[in-house]
């Protein structure tokens, strides 16, 4: 496993914890990692996919619910939600090729949510995706 695949696990259940606990980002990392062992590199980047997923929130779960369809952001399970805002903000604020984050996306819900729950998120990125893309050619 790669270990940028392993800072995104991490992040993400940095994430899920922080959604479900509503404490500090900062106590949420120390908490994380005074279980999990990682390389600092691996730990780095984990930390900053979870520290612009945690302060962005207010700007990703809209972009999600638009691209939702039929589905309320609240509605939706938790772990899927962190999974879409942590893709999200990926996109939206680092350089790593969409291609790379909706694929990584998918295989994080196939992983901790179900085979019905990567279909959904991809869909979900893809539609984001490209809209992020219309936007840039204006």
């Amino acid at each position: 496993m790669s270990l940028r695949r392993k800072s995104r696990e991490y992040a993400l259940q940095m994430l899920f914890q922080w959604e479900m606990g509503k404490q500090d980002p900062s106590r949420v990392e120390d908490g994380f990692w005074s279980n999990a062992r990682a390389q600092k590199s691996t730990r780095e980047f984990a930390n900053q996919l979870f520290e612009n997923a945690a302060a962005r929130v207010a700007e990703l779960d809209p972009i999600i619910s638009t691209h939702a369809r039929n589905w309320r952001i609240e509605r939706m399970s938790a772990i899927d939600r962190a999974i879409l805002r942590l893709a999200i903000s990926e996109l939206r604020t680092m350089s790593t090729p969409p291609k790379v984050v909706l694929n990584e996306a998918v295989e994080l819900a196939k992983k901790f949510s179900s085979a019905e729950a990567a279909s959904f998120i991809n869909g979900i990125l893809d539609a984001a995706m490209k809209s992020f893309g219309e936007k840039n050619a204006d």
